[in-house]
């Protein structure tokens, strides 16, 4: 269902993997097509992906997250390495992981990306994609990847029973702060505080991202 007015998914004509990492050239090719008043999601497999089997994005009008205004709050952002000559940027006070690569070269930025994505796998031991959500756009020629490194696909409230649970299962829209849920009553029931804890069960440990940085310019 779309979330969003104008709420679109683009899937690829033929049946590949949900991954990121080869695609990520069409991802940043497709801020462009769709223009400045746009933004382009990408969930991981195991991270949100209504079709983890079959690679799509999806793509929404933009200011409709609450993450976008975030990341402009420049006394938040920490400006922590610079990869292939891109910014690499964490948002600070977030409740979950988020990392920001941003630069005016579509080449550079993929660059940036796969490093990061790299010293991801090498932290985490791990040959598959580490799990992740992306927001993208690109204003004032500028691309922007927004970042938000997982560790888990649904939190332990989804897999309780009874009354005891809750059934959201966050996406790249609900890391981005516009939290789904199947019905009213969950929905209603999720204050701050427990969507507090969602974030901060599902997203990557803040030191596992450091050391995937750290790792980066070394």
């Amino acid at each position: 269902m779309p979330v969003f007015s104008s709420h679109f998914t683009i899937s690829h004509l033929e049946h590949r993997p949900q991954a990121i990492s080869e695609p990520m050239d069409i991802f940043l090719q497709l801020m462009i097509d769709y223009g400045s008043g746009w933004t382009i999601f990408y969930n991981g497999p195991k991270c949100g992906a209504s079709a983890p089997d079959h690679l799509h994005f999806q793509a929404a009008p933009s200011g409709q997250l609450p993450i976008e205004k975030e990341i402009e709050e420049a006394r938040r952002l920490t400006l922590v390495a610079r990869v292939e000559g891109v910014p690499l940027i964490v948002l600070r006070e977030a409740g979950r992981e988020v990392v920001i690569l941003q630069g005016g070269d579509a080449n550079k930025v993929g660059a940036a990306f796969r490093r990061f994505l790299s010293a991801l796998k090498r932290v985490l031991v791990r040959d598959e994609e580490p799990m992740m959500n992306i927001v993208g756009n690109y204003h004032e020629k500028q691309w922007r990847l927004v970042i938000f490194p997982r560790r888990k696909h649904r939190p332990d409230i989804f897999f309780r029973e009874g009354d005891a649970r809750v059934v959201v299962s966050p996406g790249v829209i609900d890391m981005g702060g516009v939290l789904i849920t199947p019905s009213k009553r969950d929905f209603d029931r999720l204050d701050a505080v427990a969507i507090a804890s969602i974030y901060r069960e599902v997203s990557l440990e803040g030191k596992i991202v450091e050391r995937a940085i750290a790792a980066m310019v070394e």
